[in-house]
């Protein structure tokens, strides 16, 4: 049995952090438009939350070479037969600079899609700060020119989490 829709959760892997940074302004942007209406938790997808007590799920990753974080993928496994029962939104981070680098999709997001059976997915992009970094992160980054600093769009993802909170309050027909 599904739980309702006005409990949501929303859960993010990330390596640096940013990610689950954009994971909990997503919740705040959700309780903001939701108002009484909905109820939302932040929890890292690497505590490995169970989605059963909620009625929809909004699930994101950090985006390194093209893939999603092992934890936010396995996550996604466990969880598709519950996840398929309920409203699930799936959000990525990880271009950075103007325009955007690297400028595709990632590479799972089409499977990770059909196996949670999600509405949406969303690119949002990411931050790389460089003192973040590991000894062999750096001499990536370094390689690939890769621009650093913090390309997160916080009125899109608020723009994203009112879309979202007025999806969940609309009334089913």
């Amino acid at each position: 049995m599904t739980a309702p829709t006005g409990r949501v959760l929303v859960t993010a892997a990330s390596k640096h952090g940013a990610t689950h940074e954009i994971a909990d302004a997503l919740a705040a942007g959700l309780r903001r438009a939701g108002g009484s209406l909905l109820s939302v938790d932040s929890i890292p997808a690497e505590r490995n939350p169970s989605p059963s007590r909620y009625g929809a799920v909004v699930l994101g990753s950090a985006v390194y070479a093209g893939n999603w974080r092992d934890e936010a993928r396995h996550w996604a496994a466990v969880h598709a037969g519950e996840l398929r029962d309920r409203p699930v939104w799936l959000f990525s981070s990880g271009p950075i600079g103007e325009p955007p680098f690297p400028p595709d999709e990632p590479h799972d997001v089409a499977s990770l899609q059909q196996v949670t059976g999600a509405r949406e997915h969303r690119t949002f992009p990411g931050r790389l700060e460089k003192h973040l970094l590991s000894v062999p992160e750096r001499a990536m980054v370094t390689a690939m020119r890769a621009p650093l600093g913090d390309f997160r769009d916080w009125p899109a993802v608020e723009a994203w989490a009112v879309g979202i909170a007025l999806s969940l309050s609309a009334p089913v027909p």
